[in-house]
């Protein structure tokens, strides 16, 4: 038992000091965005310890395509967390696996490997279910949650959300009629003088018309004229047609990755050297019409997070809280101490969905994993970004208010790799599985 106990200790310390030396190197980072700067005099009486409430997602197999690598993933995340959580017994401390294998095909050498995504071993498997005359939807979503090759990435989103049907003999046919919808839609609803309009109407355009500059600032193509054009179309034509939740400041955010991605589809090599001049006026319709349609999809499973007052989003991060507090006391305690809310800095990552929290070259492959857990993601999001915070456990137990309010509000991920993001989707799915696994199966 003693030699077990020392093995044990010297994984701990092995996988602590890897983390520390990570965030050694992690440097600032400046981001726009306002939060709340009130501190809590009285701290609220302790409602007590609840258990998570499961979600009721899908189900996995460990022999289902993709499982694997989350649970490679989480063997590394459940070796660092040991020392944080007061559920040794659970934690299994392997070896992360990584494959080094060489690409087969010339598509794949496109891409830098490394990554899990570009493995040539799954760059196979998502070939072979993409080829299938109907894709079996919740095997993509497997295989999708660990990251999709980028050049992949279109076409994956699309049908993972519903919006391209899974029998490739009617694909084509309702890709045409969905973007033709939204073309009809823009005339009817954006193609009209201010006149036709509500004074609703018009303060709600006024306002994304606004915003549209403001959206993603640091990436110089998002600066383009025509980029915010495309933008705020979308952007009004959904605030038209979901009258429940209009237009909410954060939405013009989510925008983004479909917005990249269905883009990367006719446009190579860097997004800063990208420009919307280089499209076809058809081809920009069909990219907006896709953002518009799979948006509208996302939006659909989380209603409540921008209808009024938002309760949604209010709700999720009263489960991160308690949450946070069952895994890590002592961060949660200091942060009761010094009177900090959980609204005043994770309102704005359920509100972005953490966009603005990490460099952009890493959002597409966050969204893999919220796409590919579907209905289920609001209450995945809670452990994300429980995994999130406490990367920063230790930091934050040695700062007071003010600095925590700062240190949170400029978040060090400015040289975040995809090595610190798995760490965080690792964890965040160990976690998840051991609050609400039961002996047949692991629920995401």
């Amino acid at each position: 038992m003693k030699n077990g106990d020392n093995s044990s200790s010297s994984l701990d310390s092995r996988f602590n000091q890897t983390l520390k030396n990570v965030q050694e190197l992690l440097k600032g980072r400046s981001i726009p965005g306002k939060i709340l700067l009130t501190r809590r005099t009285d701290p609220p009486e302790d409602p007590g310890l609840r258990d998570p409430s499961p979600s009721s997602g899908r189900s996995f197999s460990e022999n289902d395509a993709g499982t694997s690598d989350r649970v490679d993933m989480s063997r590394e995340a459940e070796a660092w967390s040991s020392s944080k959580i007061n559920n040794n017994a659970t934690a299994n401390k392997f070896k992360p696996t990584y494959s080094n294998t060489e690409p087969m095909s010339k598509d794949v050498q496109k891409f830098p490997m490394g990554s899990r995504a570009t493995d040539s071993a799954r760059v196979l498997k998502f070939t072979k279910e993409l080829s299938a005359t109907t894709v079996i939807l919740e095997r993509l979503r497997e295989l999708a949650w660990s990251g999709v090759p980028p050049y992949m990435r279109p076409d994956v989103w699309r049908l993972v959300l519903g919006y391209a049907p899974s029998n490739s003999d009617r694909r084509e046919g309702v890709l045409r009629r969905k973007r033709l919808e939204y073309l009809d839609c823009v005339a009817q609803f954006y193609d009209i003088p201010d006149t036709e309009r509500s004074d609703d109407e018009i303060n709600m355009l006024r306002q994304i018309s606004v915003d549209c500059p403001r959206t993603a600032p640091d990436i110089t193509f998002f600066l383009q004229h025509q980029v915010q054009k495309s933008l705020e179309r979308i952007l009004y034509t959904l605030a038209i047609r979901h009258p429940a939740s209009g237009y909410v400041q954060g939405i013009n955010d989510l925008a983004t990755p479909f917005l990249v991605v269905f883009l990367s589809e006719y446009l190579e090599g860097d997004i800063d050297n990208w420009s919307m001049y280089d499209l076809s006026p058809d081809k920009i319709s069909d990219i907006e019409a896709d953002c518009y349609w799979c948006l509208s999809k996302l939006l659909d499973g989380m209603q409540d997070h921008y209808t009024f007052a938002q309760p949604g989003i209010q709700r999720l991060v009263f489960k991160l809280k308690e949450l946070v507090r069952r895994i890590d006391e002592p961060v949660s305690r200091h942060m009761e101490e010094q009177g900090l809310e959980f609204l005043q800095f994770a309102f704005r990552w359920f509100n972005c969905l953490l966009i603005r929290e990490i460099p952009f070259h890493l959002v597409t492959r966050l969204w893999d994993t919220y796409l590919a857990e579907g209905d289920a993601l609001p209450d995945f999001l809670v452990y994300i970004y429980t995994s999130f915070l406490l990367t920063w456990s230790d930091k934050l137990q040695k700062l007071d208010f003010q600095e925590m309010v700062m240190f949170l509000q400029h978040l060090p991920t400015h040289n975040w790799t995809d090595q610190e993001l798995e760490m965080v989707l690792s964890r965040a799915y160990m976690w998840h599985s051991m609050f609400n696994s039961s002996p047949s199966h692991l629920s995401c």
